[in-house]
């Protein structure tokens, strides 16, 4: 039985298609809470509330469009990796696969607080 040799490509490839799967994640409790939004803002119709509610409707709005951002760099970064040689990997490629990893990074911990920040919001209102 030969050993199978998991390269660096192969390492990125699979990061890569684990982001992929988080923003998906990301994308769906976005629209759950752009619909929660909705469910109260139908209840409550104060002027501070609703000051407040379109706030985090263009919070979520943002969200949606960084995920895009995000999921097309990631994409791009799959391409170049198909199509990479060994010495664009270990330069260009490597710098970028950091900065994708550095986004995501940030991104989860954003979102995570605005989610918190929202939850904690509509606990405290309703």
């Amino acid at each position: 039985m030969t050993p199978v040799k998991i390269t660096k490509p192969d390492q990125f490839h699979h990061e890569n298609k684990t982001w992929t799967r988080l923003l998906e994640f990301f994308k769906q409790e976005n629209t759950f809470l752009k619909n929660r939004l909705s469910e109260v803002v139908d209840h409550r119709t104060d002027k501070e509330f609703l000051a407040l509610a379109e706030q985090f409707q263009n919070k979520f709005v943002i969200k949606d469009e960084y995920i895009n951002e995000l999921r097309h760099d990631i994409n791009l970064q799959d391409v170049e990796l198909l199509n990479s040689n060994d010495i664009m990997l270990n330069n260009r490629l490597c710098n970028k696969q950091e900065k994708l990893r550095n986004e995501m990074e940030y991104f989860e911990k954003d979102f995570t607080d605005l989610k918190n920040e929202f939850n904690k919001y509509l606990s405290s209102i309703l």
